[in-house]
């Protein structure tokens, strides 16, 4: 018989919620910092596009590889080579504005600020008990996309001359490291084998493996096109400090009601919905031009909280469709579709942008939130909707911070 699993005192996990929200203001300000420094360099906005994918490819290669590097060297070390990962991609942005190298820098960056969501999540996870973990979890996710727009927000107060923005964001990643590294928390148990099981998820939810294809592409676009366009249309680095610092919000007042509604009525109802606001709001966008900033918030704000909707919604149809047997599968799988399609379709949309001009992953979205839209209508014609009983209690989650936790499961405690 296993050990009884001893209780987390709460500022221990408190701990892992503080490291990941100071990690997300140094990511945030990068998501600004990039596009505009290359802007402001005298780049196109397919190198800044460029960037975008770069880093969503080397998330991809995390979920892919960080499961078994945990499995090999453990929790601890792992966490400790993803750090440094993260500072050393940042310090490659000061040796110059080369756009060779800044690419390769937000691969690593990529590569790395996931692995970490893998083994922070997983510990969480572990370190959670079952009648408080829901909370845990949605505070964390609620920290990590404020941080996220604070960062954002930091590049209005930065000289794009020096190196202010590259430093600040090593400081935030060195203190983060910081709160873990001195955490009372154990190290949990190695993680299984993951297995991906594309058919069998497809089987258990096609609205929900379909919805983190879609949802994979639609996150990266909004969140790393947003900058990019902004700083295209000529925007001053303060109105595009505050535009991606209020686009956050989106997630309160859009994905919050919506997710709630979820769980009264037909999920599917409600992603039909959310795609249909982010078509529409897309669409708008391409006729913002230079429009006035208040109208640019607004519609980018809507369109990034639609798209959490359909994250959140369609994970949780996913795992109303599922037994508890096949849940560590289920996640894995779907987070896998979540990392090609954000790889994938920041690609397809670099590569058009220099045709299409700097609106291309507009265009982008207005297509996968109509395709998706309509597939999930044609499922409403094919099967049932889960009773309300049988429903899982909706979490609301961010598509900015996906749940990796089950790309490094734990062994399950033996009876």
């Amino acid at each position: 018989m296993a050990p009884a699993k001893t209780t987390s005192p709460p500022i221990a996990v408190a701990s892992i919620v503080l490291s990941m929200a100071l990690l997300a203001i140094g990511n945030g300000l990068l998501f600004a910092y990039v596009p505009v420094k290359l802007a402001a360099a005298g780049f196109e906005p397919w190198v800044a596009a460029s960037a975008v994918t770069a880093m969503a490819a080397g998330g991809f290669a995390s979920c892919l590889l960080v499961g078994h590097l945990v499995r090999r060297v453990g929790h601890a070390r792992v966490f400790a080579c993803m750090a440094a990962g993260i500072i050393l991609s940042v310090l490659a942005l000061c040796l110059g504005t080369i756009p060779v190298l800044w690419i390769g820098s937000r691969a690593l960056y990529g590569l790395s600020s996931v692995g970490l969501f893998i083994v922070t999540q997983s510990w969480l996870n572990d370190a959670c008990e079952n009648e408080w973990r829901g909370k845990v979890i949605g505070i964390f996710y609620m920290t990590y996309v404020v941080g996220v727009g604070c960062g954002s927000f930091l590049i209005k107060f930065i000289s794009l001359d020096g190196l202010q923005g590259p430093l600040l964001s090593i400081l935030f990643a060195t203190v983060a490291i910081l709160p873990v590294s001195l955490t009372r928390l154990r190290t949990p148990p190695p993680p299984q084998d993951v297995s991906i099981h594309v058919r069998a998820v497809w089987r258990i939810s096609p609205v929900g493996l379909m919805g983190l294809f879609a949802v994979g592409g639609l996150t990266m676009l909004v969140q790393g096109f947003a900058p990019i366009y902004a700083a295209a249309e000529g925007y001053a680095q303060g109105d595009i400090a505050w535009l991606l610092f209020l686009m956050q919000f989106g997630m309160l007042g859009i994905q919050f009601p919506l997710g709630v509604l979820s769980d009264r009525i037909d999920r599917r109802l409600v992603l039909i919905v959310a795609c249909v606001i982010v078509a529409v709001s897309a669409g708008l966008a391409t006729r913002s031009g230079s429009a006035e900033l208040v109208y640019l918030i607004v519609i980018f704000a809507v369109w990034a909280g639609a798209t959490e909707t359909v994250y959140s919604v369609a994970t949780a149809h996913a795992n109303d469709r599922a037994d508890p047997e096949y849940y560590v599968s289920l996640s894995s799988t779907l987070m896998i579709a979540w990392s090609i399609s954000g790889f994938v379709v920041p690609g397809l949309t670099t590569i058009v942008t220099p045709v299409v001009g700097p609106q291309a992953f507009m265009y982008v979205a207005v297509a996968i939130a109509t395709l998706y839209g309509l597939f999930v209508a044609y499922r409403l014609t094919m099967r049932e909707a889960v009773p309300e009983e049988d429903l899982e209690p909706y979490q609301q989650i961010s598509a900015q911070a996906p749940l990796t936790s089950e790309l490094a499961p734990q062994v399950a405690e033996e009876e």
